[in-house]
């Protein structure tokens, strides 16, 4: 199943709100939300900093996260960041594929 690393910070009113829900809260409504599209949540964290929060999410397609992702873009109450994670099989794969590249110039 593909895995993802979600980075977000809350805007000013998602901040409000997880006051107001606290991160108990905020967790079961992540939780229903990845399991309603099949996927599973592998890690959620509370950070301070340039994040306020972190994930790494179980999806099984790409499409799913892009929903989600959408999703809660649209809300207006997080900015995210989606990073697709790869194993260390998945990148040793990657490497033997050939891949015809000319660089600029070249």
């Amino acid at each position: 199943m593909p895995k993802f690393l979600i980075q977000a910070t809350y805007t000013p009113e998602g901040a409000k709100g997880l006051l107001d829900e606290g991160a108990s809260g905020r967790r079961a409504a992540v939780e229903q939300v990845v399991t309603g599209l099949g996927g599973q949540v592998e890690a959620m964290y509370f950070a301070f900093g340039e994040d306020d929060i972190v994930l790494i999410l179980d999806f099984p397609d790409p499409v799913s996260m892009a929903a989600v992702s959408l999703t809660v873009k649209a809300s207006g109450a997080l900015r995210t960041r989606a990073v697709p994670l790869l194993t260390v099989d998945e990148i040793d794969e990657a490497a033997r594929r050939q891949v015809a590249f000319r660089a600029p110039g070249a």
